[in-house]
């Protein structure tokens, strides 16, 4: 199989900046003229041109560009019965947690710092850990300044909605073109089993009351922000027995007020973080749980499923984090921007999307054509750049896809918390956790594998090869899938 024209390992690591400027010279492509084939047929080339780079609001784009959160907002106004923030916290993967509170002075140091040191990142967001509309002084005095030293980065925000609408106008004027709102109810009878109390106008309310309070709020904001033209996503927290039946309600509401897209997440309850839900029992969802809520909003708002639920302090493209590399005690007294890596990262970026289209456009055709209504559900281990990268032993997470009748698509991702592969040896503990979370996949698709794991996943009813490895993720289960049901295709090559 061929090669990328420059390889995805050097792409995603600590960049040679002349091997990328050589690169990109020598392929002759600007990152408007190549970077533009990528865009779908439905969509208008002005909305296109917010989310093309945007990992969160582009799947496509998840694969190449990274975010980075900074954590100037701990301040919050609502009592979500999932959460508990931390702040001092390094070992927790989770909304509302960070390591080290920030001063907008100290975030501006730390952007900087890892804009030199990131050429993927595309997007400064303020998650947190507490609300960014309600410590508004914060998150504002950090964009501002940020965007007139990095003024191509885009700027996001994530919030619970209950003071949005206060501050919609100042959002716009600073061109922040996505906001993230979490709404988990439209029914305030459902919305008090899941927000104790919201702090609102000097006066704290409870139950019922504040869960109506709150719900206006947040349709009163989102629509503001769609009549400026600000895109949004709206998060749903996925509660097994509270409000699971109920977001297919919530899916209508938002679309009908204009939301791009709607992530449906899965609540994470573990007593050991300390929530409310976590203390008193209630259960996640599983992953097939969400899969099959996520399968009946098709045809309503627009899903994202590849969000990584990330901490209020995470850097680096979706699936990883980098953010224990630069803890202010890491960071430079001094420190000034330097474009360069992030413009030459574009320019080959720019060269690898246009292939991987046309491959992904030859691969769903190829499944399209293949006369079965059988679907088929895959994983993938993959470090970025949507190849099949990574060692099955070194994954951290598998991204999960389904091939048939119409085509391929991305359904989400399989968290590991323990890789197979630790210091060069594999345990049989870890594997059994792996497999656990492939529950529902029939194939594994990776870099390279061991006979062992091969033999045990096997065992496990899942198959694994390492046939496919560095070539497109569509490619190979386009190849995977009509091979499958016995027509023989020539898969695709960049």
């Amino acid at each position: 199989m061929n090669q990328p024209m420059i390889s995805l390992e050097s792409l995603l690591q600590p960049v040679d900046v002349q091997a990328l400027e050589k690169t990109a010279a020598s392929g002759g492509c600007s990152s408007s003229s190549c970077g533009s084939s990528a865009k779908p047929d439905d969509m208008d080339a002005a909305t296109w041109e917010k989310i093309k780079d945007h990992p969160c609001y582009s799947e496509e784009a998840h694969h190449y560009f990274a975010r980075m959160h900074v954590a100037v907002a701990p301040a919050c106004n609502i009592q979500c019965n999932y959460c508990n923030r931390k702040y001092d916290c390094a070992n927790e993967s989770r909304p509302g947690v960070v390591s080290e509170k920030l001063t907008p002075d100290q975030a501006m140091r730390k952007v900087i710092t890892v804009a030199n040191e990131v050429p993927q990142l595309s997007v400064l967001g303020i998650a947190g850990p507490g609300d960014a509309c309600y410590d508004w002084k914060k998150t504002k005095a950090t964009f501002e300044a940020i965007s007139k030293e990095i003024p191509d980065i885009k700027l996001c925000i994530s919030t619970n909605g209950l003071a949005l609408p206060d501050h919609v106008d100042e959002l716009a004027e600073m061109n922040v073109d996505h906001v993230t709102i979490t709404i988990n109810m439209v029914d305030p009878e459902i919305g008090a089993k899941i927000y104790p109390w919201i702090y609102y106008n000097k006066r704290r309310y409870e139950g019922i009351e504040a869960a109506r309070i709150l719900h206006e709020r947040q349709m009163l904001g989102l629509e503001m922000l769609t009549a400026r033209g600000i895109l949004t996503k709206i998060n749903s927290v996925l509660i097994p027995g509270v409000n699971d039946e109920h977001l297919l309600e919530v899916n209508k509401w938002v679309k009908e007020r204009g939301a791009f897209l709607h992530n449906v997440m899965p609540l994470i309850s573990d007593p050991a973080h300390g929530t409310h839900y976590g203390l008193t029992g209630q259960r996640g969802p599983t992953a097939m749980e969400l899969k099959k809520l996520q399968d009946e909003l098709e045809g309503g708002a627009k899903l994202m499923r590849h969000c990584r639920q990330c901490r209020a302090d995470a850097v680096g493209l979706l699936g990883e984090d980098r953010g224990q590399e630069f803890t202010l005690d890491q960071l430079p007294e001094t420190v000034t921007y330097d474009a360069s890596k992030r413009e030459a990262y574009r320019e080959v970026v720019a060269k690898e999307r246009g292939d991987h289209v046309e491959a992904k456009h030859a691969a769903v055709a190829a499944v399209k054509d293949v006369a079965a209504e059988a679907k088929l559900l895959v994983a993938v281990a993959t470090k970025g750049g949507g190849r099949i990268n990574e060692h099955f032993g070194h994954a951290k997470e598998f991204q999960v896809y389904e091939a048939g009748p119409k085509g391929i698509g991305f359904v989400g991702h399989r968290k590991v918390e323990t890789q197979y592969c630790e210091g060069g040896w594999g345990e049989d503990a870890s594997l059994d956790a792996v497999i656990a979370a492939l529950e529902g996949v029939e194939v594994v698709l990776c870099a390279k594998i061991g006979d062992c794991p091969k033999d045990m996943l096997t065992a496990a009813g899942i198959r694994a090869t390492d046939d496919y490895g560095f070539e497109y993720i569509e490619t190979a289960i386009g190849a995977l899938y009509a091979a499958e049901y016995g027509v023989e295709v020539t898969a695709a090559v960049a």
